[in-house]
């Protein structure tokens, strides 16, 4: 069968995430997802080539899901449902590719922040993960050393994007940020991205959810010079820390400790500006751009 090339998605145009080696469980649910994908597709009798075809993807791309090699994204999943008329069996996998698509060393993170009630977070070299736009995020994942490959920039900022889903969640959790001022003067990505970022900080500044402070270049020493601190409290009343500069960096909830992390965060809120004052110098600093 001849195919115009030009209309397939191929692997560098729509990847299916890389698997993350060391990942154990998250390699055998791909490989089962794959299994059951290449059975389902050899059960109607069709070839991986022409499935590729009715499905928009390379066949290489065929081959490294079915073999457990890639993760599918969401719509390739939808796609095999449609052509294979899976009567919901595909669909059904979403859920499970879904867990696994983040590397294993920001499920974690993810899984908490999805499930806190309460997230607390100051930063200082860079903007949170949180507040970042899409480009702004792209811009600092493309500033890497070495680099990385322009397909894994892309998923890792469709990873970081999927984050702030807690935002909109059912749920709706207490956030409050405190971001240095040299973190928000960084000209990261050029001045469309830098405005872009700018606004989208507004934005998120003003959720009803949400409390955003800027804490000031001028302001003397305070509790978080020593590093990024991050405090998230769940509905079960149990709480995780952790802080770059306490306890050797290491994830913590251990009562004594947070209490801790929990008086140098307070601090560092009560040096800060306020959120009014903070939304105002994120509009000076929109107009100086």
């Amino acid at each position: 069968m001849s195919v115009d090339e030009g209309q397939l998605k191929t692997e560098a145009d729509e990847p299916g995430w890389e698997v993350d080696p060391d990942d154990e469980w998250g390699l055998a649910v791909i490989a089962t997802v794959g299994r059951q994908l290449r059975l389902r597709r050899e059960a109607v009798g069709m070839r991986a080539a022409d499935f590729a075809v009715a499905i928009g993807y390379s066949e290489d791309l065929v081959y490294k899901v079915e073999g457990g090699k890639r993760i599918p994204r969401p719509e390739y999943l939808d796609k095999s449902e449609e052509v294979l008329r899976a009567d919901g069996l595909i669909a059904a996998m979403k859920e499970d590719v879904a867990k696994v698509r983040y590397p294993k060393k920001l499920r974690k993170i993810a899984e908490l922040e999805a499930s806190a009630v309460e997230i607390g977070v100051y930063v200082g070299l860079s903007i949170h993960g949180l507040l970042q736009a899409p480009e702004h995020a792209r811009a600092l994942f493309e500033a890497r050393q070495p680099p990385y490959p322009d397909a894994e920039i892309e998923r890792l900022v469709a990873l970081r994007m999927a984050r702030q889903a807690v935002f909109g969640r059912t749920s709706v959790p207490s956030i409050s940020f405190v971001q240095e001022e040299a973190s928000l003067r960084r000209h990261v990505g050029g001045t469309m991205v830098r405005r872009g970022q700018l606004e989208h900080l507004l934005e998120v500044g003003q959720l009803r959810n949400v409390t955003f402070q800027v804490m000031p270049t001028e302001t003397g020493a305070h509790p978080g010079v020593d590093g990024k601190i991050e405090l998230l409290k769940f509905a079960d009343g149990t709480a995780v820390g952790r802080s770059d500069g306490a306890f050797a960096g290491r994830p913590t909830s251990e009562p004594r400790e947070l209490r801790v992390l929990e008086l140098r965060y307070g601090t560092i809120r009560a040096q800060a500006l306020t959120p009014g004052e903070s939304l105002v110098f994120i509009e000076h600093l929109l107009g100086e751009t």
